[in-house]
């Protein structure tokens, strides 16, 4: 059995935002029709996602495809979610978790500044917004401003980012926690598939990385989704409990350095770093599990 291990600095792995596809920004008015956005990632910056008073920390997809893309892996349309399968969905657990794949594959798109795939993403999403009564939660004018924006990447990611922030919020002003927690199970299922499908091309270390260190979020979302007692989020409960043993196998070693200040910068720098150890067994069991997972929602259109 081949194991590798890795050494990143503990500010990667604590590369997390708190809601599927949240990212800071900065928005400024060019002209009528186009919006000149500059982008201000802090890539590590941690937020959390509130869920019944309790805290959660959840990767973005958007910082995945990012990272696949990074590692010079090309444009595969064939790897996402059908954008004409939306009236195939008739539950609301069917047309939640598919509106958070959805996203994720919005935000890939863009990120490859694909303009018609885009396009064809961008209302997928918004019709199964408008099946799920949560129109509102998409604000008209930001829509409107990715709809005009759809060939500039840059502002893409960031109106993506600003649309499901707002979406976020309004689902759970308005109680509807149960719908919010599904789409960012499904954002976070589609990312996973981002990830495995990347490594299986090609097998870069941040790529592993990034597989292995999902055992965090993963046991977050079992957390989020457990407590419900519909049928279908049962099932989903199960299955994702199912992968997270896969994952109680992969370890974690934390290795403290001393931080280094720099009183004239006024900044610390942190030299801590995580091993972890996976296998490649551990890898391809991971992968079955997400193509089993996913293949079971995006064929699910049964009322």
């Amino acid at each position: 059995m081949k194991i590798y291990k890795t050494m990143l600095n503990k500010n990667v792995l604590a590369l997390t935002l708190s809601v599927a596809f949240l990212m800071s920004c900065d928005p400024k008015k060019d002209d009528a029709n186009k919006d000149e956005l500059v982008e201000t990632v802090d890539t590590v910056k941690t937020s959390v996602v509130n869920v019944g008073g309790e805290l959660f920390s959840v990767p973005s997809p958007i910082q995945t495809a990012l990272l696949i893309q990074k590692s010079g892996i090309t444009y595969d349309k064939a790897i996402l979610h059908s954008s004409n399968k939306v009236n195939t969905f008739s539950t609301d657990y069917a047309k939640s978790i598919n509106l958070g794949i959805y996203g994720a594959d919005l935000g890939y798109v863009s990120l490859y500044n694909q303009t018609q795939d885009a396009l064809g993403y961008l209302a997928s999403v918004k019709q199964l917004a408008d099946k799920l009564g949560i129109s509102a939660a998409f604000d008209a004018s930001t829509m409107e401003r990715i709809k005009n924006n759809v060939t500039n990447k840059d502002s893409m990611m960031v109106l993506v980012g600003i649309a499901y922030r707002g979406s976020d919020a309004y689902l759970k002003n308005n109680q509807r926690s149960n719908v919010s927690s599904l789409i960012l199970c499904g954002g976070w299922i589609e990312s996973m598939h981002f990830s495995v499908t990347a490594y299986k091309i090609k097998p870069t270390e941040g790529v592993r990385f990034r597989i292995a260190e999902q055992k965090q979020a993963l046991g977050s979302l079992i957390k989020i989704l457990g407590s419900s007692t519909e049928p279908e989020v049962v099932a989903l409960t199960a299955q994702l409990t199912d992968l997270s043993k896969i994952y109680d196998g992969i370890q974690f070693k934390y290795n403290f350095v001393e931080p280094v200040t720099d009183t004239a910068k006024k900044m610390t720098y942190i030299n801590s770093t995580t091993e972890v150890i996976v296998s490649d067994e551990q890898i391809a069991q991971i992968t079955e599990k997400i193509k089993e997972i996913r293949n079971k929602i995006i064929n699910t259109s049964q009322s």
